[in-house]
């Protein structure tokens, strides 16, 4: 089960050939993990401190940074502590983006920079509800924010410094995940969609294709059988890399790990390199039905 692709980046802006930016594109659209093993984000000496969970807000379990309006949420502390913390994530998200940017040069004019996120909680402590439970393999869909078939490409980045490795389950293609779910899943009561954002329940608009997404994945991680019996692979990051991956196409679970920096981009699938290989066009494929 070949689910990683390493690439030799030392730096984010670092120059890259042709046939790298296209064995990258190639890997990321087919599902793959990119690896980077020597690409690090270092903290400076203030920002060691942060190293710890007390920054935190008790309520949320992540820190999370909005480049556009340069707003913090889930997060306690200072004055002085959270304007640094801000610094710190601000940083991140700039060089997430000449990474991917470097990386994806196809991608470059449509790419849509979301939020930024710190998780300094261990993650095999966090006790949540199953829906909420990332221990448990899933594909990325979320209940307040549809994404209305744009995909989901993040970048990860290991900063634990005890020498701790983020640790995931990695799961079968996503063809073969809407094949075993779809059967499953009924259409949405009529008007549903409207009323929802109405209620401002949502942000936007859950389109079909969002209904089924959200759907697979609550179904994927409700299904005890199917968190046991998948195809599945562990992967361990260790600290000082960063890994990239389209999680809304991905099946992943994060089993352990503290202290990781995440940046999240939309992109819509018309700028990718061949939209066929999207969870869109593939349920599409499957449904016999446009759902956008």
């Amino acid at each position: 089960m070949q689910v990683i692709e390493t690439l030799a980046i030392p730096h984010g802006d670092a120059p890259l050939g042709e046939e790298q930016q296209q064995q990258a594109i190639n890997a990321i659209e087919n599902g793959k993990v990119i690896f980077l093993p020597q690409l690090t984000f270092k903290l400076t000496a203030l920002e060691q401190r942060f190293l710890s969970p007390n920054y935190v807000d008790p309520k949320a379990k992540n820190i999370s940074f909005d480049i556009h309006s340069h707003t913090l949420c889930g997060v306690q502390g200072s004055p002085n502590d959270k304007q640094q913390l801000q610094a710190m994530m601000k940083r991140f998200a700039i060089q997430a983006r000449q990474l991917v940017e470097h990386l994806f040069p196809h991608y470059q004019t449509a790419l849509e920079q979301a939020r930024t996120s710190f998780r300094p909680v261990q993650v095999s402590d966090r006790k949540t509800s199953y829906r909420k439970d990332d221990k448990r393999l899933h594909v990325d869909a979320f209940p307040a924010t549809p994404n209305q078939g744009k995909r989901i490409l993040r970048v990860f980045s290991n900063i634990n410094p005890q020498g701790e490795d983020r640790v995931w389950r990695v799961g079968e293609p996503f063809e073969n995940v809407a094949k075993r779910f779809l059967p499953q899943i009924s259409n949405p009561p009529p008007g549903s969609a409207k009323l929802l954002k109405l209620l401002k329940i949502t942000k936007s608009y859950r389109t079909h294709y969002d209904h089924i997404m959200l759907q697979i994945h609550d179904r994927m991680k409700a299904d005890e059988t199917y968190q046991q019996q998948a195809q599945q692979c562990e992967v361990r990051f260790p600290p000082n890399t960063t890994w990239i991956v389209q999680t809304d196409q991905v099946s992943h679970a994060a089993m352990s790990g503290q202290y990781l920096l995440e940046q999240t981009f939309y992109l819509p699938v018309t700028a990718m390199q061949d939209p066929q290989r999207s969870p869109l066009r593939i349920l599409e494929k499957l449904t016999s039905r446009s759902l956008i």
